[in-house]
């Protein structure tokens, strides 16, 4: 910047060479001239005012009826606001899911005084496995039949 507004470089010019838009060259030769080297620094890019942000007494009653248990599009369709509106703002108060609205239930957990208190073995009855007969796959009377 010092080039452009000491030196004698034209903005053109120094746009060329640092291979940027003579409008931004511009831009940044006045915020130089006006705030020095700090107004060169890196700005934000969030905006300053959100004039059409979504009231605060309507952001109310779009919680109050999230927490009747109102899905996202009943809600759009009884405030007038677009559902993906009132998705964001749920998203925002941390209600976007149904399961937020009621804490977790506590684990159950068991504790005995002794291990194996609670030990359960299940027991089938087999039929009973005879020498002297095949497994009916491989009899050869079934073929017969």
């Amino acid at each position: 910047m010092r080039s452009v507004t000491e030196g004698g470089l034209r903005q053109a010019e120094a746009a060329c060479r640092f291979n940027i838009t003579p409008k931004t060259v511009a831009k940044w030769v006045k915020r130089f001239r006006v705030e020095g080297v700090d107004g060169l620094r890196d700005r934000s890019s969030r905006p300053r005012s959100l004039p059409s942000q979504t009231a605060l007494a309507t952001c109310g009653v779009i919680e109050a009826l999230r927490r009747q248990r109102h899905t996202g599009k009943q809600i759009a369709a009884e405030t007038g606001v677009s559902p993906a509106t009132v998705s964001r703002i749920l998203r925002r108060l941390g209600l976007n899911r149904i399961r937020d609205l009621e804490p977790a239930e506590p684990v159950r957990r068991y504790e005995r005084a002794a291990p194996g208190e609670m030990i359960h073995i299940d027991i089938k009855k087999t039929r009973s496995f005879r020498q002297d007969r095949p497994p009916h796959d491989q009899r050869s009377d079934r073929a017969e039949q």
